[in-house]
Parts: structure tokens; sequence; C-alpha cells
């Protein structure tokens, strides 16, 4: 027993040493927009890499820029972080636009791929609206003292920190390296743990050496939830799933009953809405399209011979407009998108809005005003009174003049179930 207890002990210290040695490096990779999707994706594997007392987060980065409330939540992660935060330009071709420069000159350690650039920070590319010149002023000298505490902070250059904020300026790998941008350009992952072996982090938990040699990589992607949520929140799909959603709803109002659209309606509604808080709205936009789609709804119940629907298409199409405000491409609404969805949100509501008109203005074939006009043949005389055969029915009738078994008779005015009749 004691021999055979001997023998495990070395196998547990083995075991044990084993497990306290293995060093971990998390992996993420940020591609697109920066926008509350990837700003909770990052904060979320920051704190997953401090609890598993990993020697460092790798943010492989490739982004034209985002949201300024995104990014500054992003810095603020970073600069409260108790694990080592390395933002890394990668692949060959990337770019560190708008909120990628902040982000990346926040970080403990910055890195580059060849062929990559970083810069172009100017504050109207981030989403926000080019007002009054003394109110972008602002907006600009703020994002400027910003950028140049960032770099402050991490012994980076502050004078081309506040070109690229106010200039646009942008740069290349080798002159960020040159001109103390960036710590390291590699041209792969496997060399830039090379590179940050034994450098010296210093973290609001104390100074911390980083030991990046035969460490286990661990990357961590976009499960289906993330995926799901930076898909909608492409400012295209939000558009589309929001006009889903008023198809829906109109539908369901017109055929009361019908339960699936209305119910499509309303998860595309709620999608469209959550996506569109991740965007910069213009809510005058946004106010266009819900008076659009009230406008739509009152022509249902109100004959205006579409004059509302009209109202409600140009209000549409100047709220899809609106709805998105930015200079940016990838943070606006394609316009080979508004159109096609216009032109088919008009031949929706003219289809059905036609259809009801035509409901409306139908002769009633049912009822009291189905019966009142129709013609019919007497079956007993009427003097006054007598029985008629009209609709395919037999009724009791009266007439102000006499009239003979077999004459046609028209009906001119229904009390009860009783009918008055003319000869036809």
């Amino acid at each position: 027993m004691i021999k055979t207890l001997f023998i495990f002990i070395p196998l547990f210290i083995f075991i044990s040493f084993s497990d306290q040695s293995e060093r971990l490096v998390y992996v993420i990779e940020i591609e697109g927009t920066i926008n509350p999707v990837s700003t909770d994706f990052i904060i979320n594997s920051i704190e997953t890499a401090e609890k598993k007392n990993a020697e460092c987060l790798i943010i492989e980065m490739d982004t034209p820029g985002g949201l300024m409330k995104s990014m500054k939540s992003i810095v603020k992660e970073i600069f409260s972080s108790g694990v080592p935060v390395v933002v890394y330009i990668s692949p060959s071709g990337s770019t560190s636009g708008s909120a990628g420069v902040f982000i990346t000159l926040s970080a403990h350690i910055a890195a580059m791929a060849p062929g990559t650039n970083i810069g172009a920070a100017h504050p109207v590319t981030m989403g926000l609206m080019d007002t009054t010149s003394t109110m972008n002023e602002k907006i600009v000298n703020d994002a400027v003292s910003y950028i140049r505490s960032i770099a402050k902070q991490r012994n980076k250059n502050e004078i081309w920190a506040e070109k690229a904020v106010r200039e646009s300026n942008s740069i290349t790998e080798r002159e960020a390296k040159k001109l103390n941008v960036i710590d390291y350009i590699a041209p792969s992952l496997d060399s830039l743990l090379v590179l940050i072996d034994g450098r010296k982090i210093s973290l609001n938990t104390g100074t911390k050496i980083l030991n990046t040699k035969n460490v286990k990589i661990i990357k961590k992607r976009y499960n289906w939830r993330y995926k799901l949520l930076d898909t909608i929140s492409d400012p295209n799909i939000a558009y589309i799933l929001l006009l889903i959603g008023i198809y829906g709803l109109v539908f369901e109002l017109m055929n009361p009953g019908s339960i699936l659209p209305g119910v499509v309606g309303g998860i595309s509604i709620i999608l469209a809405f959550f996506a569109l808080q991740t965007l910069p709205i213009n809510y005058a936009g946004l106010l266009l399209i819900i008076i659009s789609i009230i406008l739509f709804i009152v022509e249902i119940k109100v004959t205006s011979y579409g004059l509302l629907t009209i109202a409600g298409i140009i209000s549409l199409t100047l709220g899809s407009i609106m709805l998105i405000e930015s200079p940016l491409p990838y943070l606006k609404i394609s316009w080979s998108v508004i159109v096609p969805a216009v032109i088919f949100t008009t031949l929706f509501f003219l289809f059905a809005v036609g259809l009801g008109l035509k409901a409306q203005m139908k002769k009633a074939s049912t009822g009291k005003e189905g019966i009142v006009g129709m013609i019919g043949t007497a079956r007993t005389d009427l003097d006054p009174e007598g029985q008629i055969f009209v609709a395919g029915e037999l009724w009791k009738a009266y007439s102000d003049e006499k009239i003979k078994k077999g004459e046609k008779v028209k009906v001119i005015e229904m009390k009860e179930l009783l009918l008055k009749v003319k000869k036809s």
C-alpha cells in the first residue's frame, strides 16, 4: 500500500505542475463595424481571459470604424482590464479606421501586419452628425482631447493621434512603427507571440511580464447569438425587417385572425428596433416611417380614394432616406434596397387598398341593401299585400298599386321582413 502511494505521489505532483504551468492566450477576431454587438463580444472576451488568468488577449482587428459610444465602452474596458490586451491589425489588407484608431492606441500592445494601415479618425466618420460648424468644432475638439489622453497613457505619438482626428491622416504599418503609433510589425500571430514575449505590461493590478513562448492559443469566435445580432445590425437588414413588420401588422389588421402575418410582423418589428439602436438613427426619419404606418392603417378604415396611401408612400420614402444618418456607406441604407422596397410597398398597398375600395364600393348582395332594387315575381295577387319570389326566397310584400300573380315586381323598400314593391 505504501509502495503504491509513493508511485502515485510524483504523478499527482506532475499533473498539478502541468495544470499550473499551462499558459493561455485568447485570440478573438473583429471584422466589420464597431457596434454594441462587437463591443459586448470584446468585453465578454476580456472578462473570460481575466477569469482564466490568461497571459493576454489578442484582438485581431479589421474595421473601418463604428459608433463612438461603442468605442468608448471598449477603451474603458481595456484600461481597467486585469489582463494585457493586444490589438493586432491583421491580416494583410486590413485597416483600423475611425473608432478602430482609438481602440488600437488604447491597447497595452499595438501591432500591425504588413500591408495594413491605420488612421482617418475624424469624428464625422464615426456616426456623428455634422451639424453647425460650432457644434462640429466642439465634437472634433472633444475627440482630439480624448485620443491625446489615450496616446499619452500608452506612451504613443500624441501629435499623430491629433492629426488622425483633425486631418483624417492615415498611415501604413511601417510609418506607424516609425512614428511610435504601434509597437510591432508582425507577419503572423506566431511571430507576434515571439515579439511580445518578455514584455513588461503595467496593469491596474501591478506589472506583468508576458511569457508567450509555447502558450496554448484559444480562439474565441462569435457564437450563433452574436452572429445573429451582428447580421441584423446591418442597416439594410434592419430596414428590411422594419418593412416586413409593417406588412405583417397591416395585413393582420386587414384580415383579423390570420395570426401568422401578425406574429411574423411583430417579431420583425422587435428585431428591427433592436438593430436600429445599434445604428446612428435620425429620429425624424423613424417618425416619418411611423407616420406612414398610421396613414396606411387609416386608409383601411377610411375611404380616401388612395390619397392617404399616396401620403404614406411619400412619408415612407422620405423616412427611408433619412432613417440612418451617416456619411459612411457601411452605416447607411443602400439605394439598391430603398428603391425596390418603396416600389414593392407601393404595389402592396395599392393592391391591398384597391381591393378594399372595390369591396367598399361594390353593391351589397345580402341584407337590406342587397335586396332593395332587385327584381322578383308576384306569387300571389298583391292588393295591397301578398307574396313575391325574389333572391331565391318567398317574401311578404305590399304595393300601393294592384299587382296580379305572375307579374314582375321591383323591391323599392324593406321594413323589417316586409317588402314594398312596384311593378317592374
